[in-house]
């Protein structure tokens, strides 16, 4: 199906390419080096890079007839939001399955997944197997309720999704011809893979943001799929800005976003974002990164996640008494 499959087209594209010369002079590159490509803005639902995944994977969906979207993801998960965004505006049913129990209050992406009409169900375990084999159980729910659930995978991340970001890839490369290096977060896989297919191992740096711990193998096989040649070893993964984990906000991730805010008035998120301009700047500081590399950070969104992570406020009481 793949091959003669037609993507939906859920945004408008290309995305900007936009200047971030203050930035790029504070980081001791040249005022032209550094840039940003802005699928933050893609659109429905507050944007983010999911969208490039949902066109294909919701593609398949239809293709195969469903008519309700089942994914899975952390409770503040981005890519969650966005399938229950394509849902509302495709007239299909969305449930997002989450680990754990609901939480006292409701606050950041899990408000918007309720605004946008999405059955949330907590399943009470955690653990990514468990997680899945959940979602598995929802979908025989579904299906004897006499629906026609589609399991989206964890982040849309798959081989099929992969082709949303290696077309991201072809975007740059006619925006930033000279490109040397795309910075972009490391989640599930599929986004770095595309990038990583298209632009080659060399000219993408990802950031791991621990979400998943095979991170680098999963990148090779979904990049694979689009560029056989691709090796684990070939790729370029910065994994130091992880912290205690996934879900806690670092010191190099808190002068990340600050830094972004303050000199170019950008908003980044602090688990997606937030870590990989973390990356661009420990890169720049190490001299991977140097003057006259034209460097294109990959803003994939992610804001409404801000306002949902559990050490923003104190983060926030901080960089006041800065201002």
């Amino acid at each position: 199906m793949p091959g003669s499959l037609v993507p939906l087209t859920l945004s408008t594209w290309p995305t900007p390419v936009e200047p971030m010369p203050r930035l790029a002079a504070a980081l001791g590159l040249g005022r032209e080096d550094l840039l940003v490509k802005r699928d933050d803005l893609t659109g429905i639902a507050g944007g983010g890079n999911k969208i490039r995944k949902l066109e294909w994977t919701v593609a398949e969906a239809l293709a195969d007839d469903a008519d309700t979207l089942v994914t899975t993801g952390g409770p503040q998960s981005n890519h969650a939001r966005l399938t229950a965004a394509a849902a509302a505006r495709l007239g299909l049913r969305a449930v997002l399955v989450f680990p754990g129990e609901p939480p006292a209050a409701r606050s950041g992406n899990l408000v918007l997944d309720a605004l946008l009409g999405a059955e949330i169900v907590f399943t009470g375990v955690q653990g990514q197997q468990a997680l899945t084999d959940a979602a598995a159980g929802v979908c025989e729910r579904l299906r004897s309720e006499g629906a026609r659930p589609a399991l989206i995978p964890f982040g849309g991340s798959s081989m099929l999704a992969t082709r949303g970001y290696a077309t991201c890839g072809e975007e740059l490369m006619a925006q930033v011809p000279d490109l040397r290096t795309a910075v972009v977060a490391l989640g599930s896989g599929a986004t770095m893979a595309g990038l990583v297919a298209s632009l080659g191992p060399d000219r993408t740096l990802g950031v791991d943001v621990g979400a998943v711990e095979d991170s680098r193998e999963r990148v090779a096989a979904f990049a694979a799929a689009l560029s056989p040649e691709v090796r684990a070893d070939d790729l370029r993964v910065d994994r130091d800005h992880i912290g205690n984990g996934y879900a806690s906000l670092t010191d190099t991730v808190q002068e990340a976003l600050t830094l972004v805010a303050r000199l170019e008035g950008i908003i980044l998120d602090p688990t997606y974002t937030g870590r990989a301009m973390a990356g661009l700047i420990a890169a720049t500081r190490r001299g991977e990164i140097a003057p006259g590399d034209r460097t294109v950070f990959v803003h994939t969104g992610g804001l409404p996640g801000m306002f949902g992570h559990p050490d923003v406020p104190a983060f926030a009481e901080r960089v006041q008494k800065l201002a």
